[in-house]
């Protein structure tokens, strides 16, 4: 997979419709990935909070990657280099990672804001490597493409309307029959979508293990903002530093190209962090 590229026809998907699947791209990793994954929530107790995953609840463990040489290697892999630099421009962020042990449904949502416009409609993108299989009934990701067009009248009536407390009321359908695509993986897929598409998943177990690996454009001074707010969301998982040890450690000049804005915009988590541990342990 040394040659792998994204191609024009598959950058045009991406860029329309706002996703990409690539069927068996990492089956030579998987089984890596997936021990990997699976001895960091052991280490780590099960959550960030180090609370056992109750299946009752997801668990989610932020800077996954720096817990583990291997899995942090992933940023150096020519695929998910390959992808980055197509889709976000070669010099593209690595922000952070998140290890999860989904529980049930995730409703609809974006998973950054939608507040200012950036080239081609594209802030930050999502890398998913899916450990568990999914279907539809099983809790794969449904997907509502184009709908990561900021200033569009479909994406403006969907970010309006889509989290109203009752949708038998608004459009007459439950959540779970909102138009959208299904996508079924298998370990070994990888799944990759941008940050501002409308997404759920419905009917799902209680430990679907996904590992997310979040890339972004490089910021410029207009939305520098935006970055540190977007750091500041992580100190309700206790994490003082996006990347992680195992990230910076031994990295090379070519990984730290994709980390430096990142380290050089997150002095502030560190005190938001202790304060959301502090406030999480009062009675």
């Amino acid at each position: 997979m040394q040659d792998f590229k994204v191609t024009s026809q598959q950058k045009a998907f991406f860029d329309t419709f706002g996703y990409l699947v690539f069927r068996g791209l990492m089956q030579d990793r998987i089984m890596e990935i997936t021990e990997e994954f699976d001895a960091v929530f052991a280490k780590h107790g099960g959550n960030f909070n180090g609370k056992p995953h109750n299946y009752k609840k997801t668990s989610t463990i932020v800077a996954f990657l720096g817990h583990s040489e291997k899995l942090a290697s992933l940023l150096d892999d020519p695929r998910i280099h390959a992808i980055c630099s197509t889709l976000l421009g070669d010099d593209y962020n690595y922000l952070t990672s998140a290890g999860n042990k989904y529980v049930g449904d995730t409703g609809w949502h974006s998973d950054t804001s939608m507040d200012k416009y950036w080239p081609g409609n594209l802030k930050s993108l999502n890398v998913s490597f899916y450990l568990d299989p999914v279907t539809k009934e099983t809790g794969a990701l449904r997907v509502i493409p184009g709908s990561h067009y900021i200033g569009d009248q479909f994406t403006e009536i969907l970010k309006e309307q889509i989290h109203t407390a009752d949708m038998q009321e608004q459009w007459g359908i439950d959540r779970s029959e909102l138009p959208a695509v299904p996508l079924d993986i298998r370990p070994g897929d990888l799944l990759v979508f941008n940050n501002y598409m409308k997404h759920a998943a419905f009917g799902g177990g209680n430990n679907r293990r996904v590992l997310l690996i979040n890339f972004s454009r490089h910021y410029t001074e207009e939305h520098m903002a935006e970055l540190h707010e977007y750091v500041s969301t992580f100190a309700p998982y206790w994490v003082e530093e996006l990347h992680g040890e195992a990230v910076l450690r031994g990295a090379s000049s070519e990984r730290m190209r994709h980390l430096r804005q990142i380290q050089e915009n997150q002095a502030h988590l560190p005190e938001l962090a202790r304060q959301a541990k502090a406030a999480a342990a009062q009675p």
